[in-house]
């Protein structure tokens, strides 16, 4: 099974429907909107001056929005309407970026360029069956002293919806739609795996980065199911038994000089 061609299918297609989105609100983030979430721009720190690597960066919001921040920018993504996309968005906005559409294994092993941040966020980690292969690209991307951070969804509210929480070698194939709010008859198959939060620190150990922080959030910036309910000031929430569940983490490390 070619998983890569099967979910680089289905988000070509996603493109287009996000683009059209209120989710991603693309007119907003045009006039000046960042799309960055107070999480990962506290997480990250000053970028100013920066250069900075995006993985898996969908159409280059978050990558222009760091841009923006004085970041010097590169962001890869699977999908060539993605990119495509993000080409023109910053053209538009006359903001200097470099897209690459590759997935993340090719352009591990084609890249020579190294950086000073290495950025993932929000539903990356699912679509990638190598964990291993996944941080040693992280960590040749980097500069000696080099920061890398994840902003990525717990797998405990998976868990609770009924995946899988520990890694597994054989994936979950489905029909789904996307998460945008115009996504009637989009569905497309799509290919992932879980992937615990230790599968995720002890391949980044192994490639080289040292962690310096893991933080769990029981707020998100996005309701990831229907049941999640909306905190003034804080985001969204879901409760089990009456308790908080984490729903966001994230993973600062640095590599190793």
């Amino acid at each position: 099974m070619d998983y890569i061609a099967i979910n680089k299918k289905a988000w070509d297609k996603r493109t287009q429907t996000h683009l059209d989105s209120t989710f991603y609100d693309v007119q907003s983030f045009i006039k000046g909107l960042s799309s960055l979430n107070p999480i990962e721009i506290a997480e990250v720190g000053d970028v100013k001056g920066k250069s900075l690597l995006h993985l898996q960066c969908h159409f280059g919001q978050d990558t222009l929005s760091w841009a923006r921040l004085g970041a010097q920018v590169t962001g890869v993504d699977l999908s060539s309407e993605a990119i495509e996309n993000a080409d023109k968005l910053a053209r538009e906005l006359s903001i200097e970026a470099n897209f690459i559409n590759n997935d993340i294994y090719s352009f591990g092993k084609s890249n020579s360029e190294t950086f000073d941040i290495v950025f993932t966020s929000y539903g990356v980690l699912c679509w990638l069956a190598d964990l291993t292969l996944w941080a040693e690209t992280v960590a040749s991307s980097l500069k000696v002293g080099g920061q890398f951070n994840l902003v990525e969804f717990h797998g405990f509210s998976d868990l609770i919806a009924g995946y899988s929480y520990f890694p597994s070698q054989e994936p979950d194939v489905e029909e789904e739609g996307t998460y945008t709010e115009n996504c009637s008859g989009e569905e497309s198959t799509v290919v992932t795996w879980p992937h615990s939060i230790s599968e995720v620190i002890m391949a980044l150990i192994n490639a080289g980065i040292n962690i310096e922080s893991v933080n769990e959030f029981p707020y998100s910036p996005y309701q990831l199911s229907p049941e999640a309910e909306y905190v003034e000031g804080k985001g969204y929430q879901v409760m089990h038994k009456g308790r908080q569940i984490p729903l966001i983490y994230s993973i600062k490390g640095r590599k190793a000089l």
